[in-house]
């Protein structure tokens, strides 16, 4: 006797040899059904999961918890809408583990080492980035899981990285420029002019209007200090006489300034594309180049040039501790900064007795 389930997805789909093979899911929790409809291992997985589904919505639980946080106000309005997405990605990914821990075990200090275990598989599996990732996210919930009174601690606040980026030596040099500029079509050309003159992110280059231009400068308000349902402060970024020329110089048919060749705004997506394909077009894909390098390019231009930190943070609307630790990622050790500052030392009136010195027979 075969019996009707509800809320089952059925997918067919063609294998490499040809055939036709059919998936069963569960509905509403997206759990792939084992086994034929009616077999006793399909209604084994089906009755998992729908207790897995009941134990997400259920309180009391890690999944009860992960459902209040993600209906919050502060994750609602103060996350983006990027971030939002991949909070919940990574709390999904933390479900299947614990999702039916109960709260009181949160308040163990001992919860920690099954997180930090848990942290350890997922490195394995999916690299040392992600862990740490998906362990950050459990974190931000349970931190506001104390604030609003749902836990006593967070267990897991503070714990050590095992990733760790350095791009302060990955640079777009002259040669990657001149390469790129000679092979990437006119819309990729000035995304990268833009970027390099201004530091902004690719985010905020794409919603650049002519309406933020005034003939001298870009006035806008950067998209990642728009947070808690707040408007950003209006930056205002004056322009080089290099990026006034290509502006100057471009027709302008859309109220955006970078478009594509059907003058339509570009989505990230479609701009990850074009990039991507410009690039391998350069011969730049084997040189660890991102478009997010432009702009640690454009602050080590800005500091070769001899800028301070408060007039690079001027640009980039960064605090001054974090322009500083900008610098301390993107700043490489260049030889322009270190002829700059030889030449600095044998002018300066303080190092003048420094510079008489001389070996005597």
């Amino acid at each position: 006797m075969r019996v009707a389930l509800r809320g089952v997805n059925t997918v067919t789909k063609r294998l490499s040899d040809g055939r036709r093979a059919r998936y069963y899911y569960h509905r509403a929790s997206g759990t792939r059904l084992i086994g034929e409809p009616g077999s006793p291992e399909f209604l084994e997985s089906y009755a998992r999961a729908e207790q897995t589904l009941r134990e997400r919505h259920s309180a009391g639980t890690f999944a009860g918890l992960t459902r209040a946080y993600t209906k919050s106000p502060e994750f609602q309005t103060r996350l983006a809408a990027s971030t939002r997405k991949e909070y919940g990605r990574k709390l999904a990914a933390a479900e299947i583990e614990f999702g039916d821990m109960p709260i009181a075990a949160l308040n163990n200090p001992r919860v920690r080492s099954h997180f930090m275990s848990w942290r350890s598989v997922v490195a394995r599996t999916s690299g040392l980035r992600e862990a740490d990732y998906r362990l950050a996210v459990v974190s931000a919930m349970l931190s506001w899981a104390v604030e609003n009174g749902h836990v006593e601690s967070n267990h897991v606040k503070g714990f050590k990285r095992l990733y760790h980026s350095d791009r302060s030596e990955i640079l777009w040099l002259p040669e990657h420029v001149e390469a790129f500029m000679a092979a990437a079509p006119v819309e990729m050309q000035r995304a990268l002019i833009l970027a390099l003159h201004t530091g902004l992110r690719q985010g905020d280059i794409r919603k650049l209007c002519w309406s933020n231009y005034d003939g001298a400068h870009l006035n806008l308000r950067i998209g990642k200090n728009q947070r808690a349902g707040r408007q950003g402060p209006m930056v205002s970024i004056p322009c080089t006489k290099s990026l006034r020329a290509m502006l100057e110089g471009m027709s302008r048919g859309s109220a955006v300034i970078l478009t594509t060749k059907e003058g339509r705004p570009f989505t990230a997506r479609y701009f990850g594309r074009q990039w991507e394909d410009a690039m391998r077009a350069a011969g730049l894909t084997n040189a660890s180049l991102h478009f997010h390098d432009l702009r640690g390019t454009a602050v080590t231009m800005l500091a070769e040039a001899g800028c301070s930190v408060p007039q690079i943070a001027s640009i980039t609307q960064h605090s001054l501790a974090t322009a500083t630790r900008i610098l301390e990622t993107y700043l490489a050790p260049t030889r322009h900064l270190a002829t700059q500052a030889i030449a600095q030392f044998e002018n300066a009136a303080a190092t003048e007795f420094a510079n008489r010195l001389q070996t005597r027979a």
